[in-house]
């Protein structure tokens, strides 16, 4: 006969066992295995684009960004004595002050730096249009010099007869210009 206290020791024992066997499965069990959360993310993972996946993340880094750069300072200003805080308060004071009186002087070279910009950008078109007009110039010389040693070359004589003057200058011109 089984006892009582036996049956209990054994289904716990079993239990255990059990417990053990699923957690060796998951990863986990005390050999630094994946902790649930992130054997949870693991599976649910996609490799598919997913803006918005994309926007939470970059949003999330930003955060980040900021939330470090606010420690810093922070830290930064628990370091300082308090009198020098005073003195960054006046020098931004003096800042914004400076800032206002140059308003009316910034709007005066905002104005010189576009007219600047602006007569260099008509400097630059129009040295465009005058290389592409010697472009043209020079292609149209090139095209009637073409069509005169063409005339010259399909001249005839009166009984029909194609001049040969004009064929042979064509001959000797090339045959001079490749030697050269």
């Amino acid at each position: 006969m089984v006892k009582a206290g036996e049956t209990e020791t054994k289904k716990k024992s079993k239990c255990f066992k059990d417990k053990k066997k699923n957690m060796q499965r998951l990863g986990g069990g005390g050999r630094g295995g994946l902790s649930l959360e992130a054997f949870a993310n693991a599976k649910t993972k996609t490799n598919t684009y997913n803006p918005a996946i994309i926007k939470k993340q970059r949003e999330f880094y930003k955060n980040a960004k900021y939330v470090n750069k606010y420690k810093r300072i922070v830290k930064q200003q628990q370091g300082e004595p308090s009198g020098s805080g005073s003195a960054r308060q006046l020098e931004d004071e003096e800042e914004e002050e400076d800032i206002r009186r140059n308003k009316k002087t910034n709007a005066r070279s905002l104005r010189e730096i576009y007219e600047r910009k602006r007569e260099e950008d008509d400097k630059a078109r129009m040295e465009t249009e005058a290389t592409i007009l010697a472009r043209k110039e020079e292609r149209q010389r090139a095209e009637s010099r073409r069509k005169e040693l063409r005339e010259k070359m399909f001249k005839k004589t009166k009984s029909g007869q194609p001049v040969m003057k004009y064929r042979i200058e064509h001959i000797l011109e090339t045959l001079q210009g490749s030697k050269v």
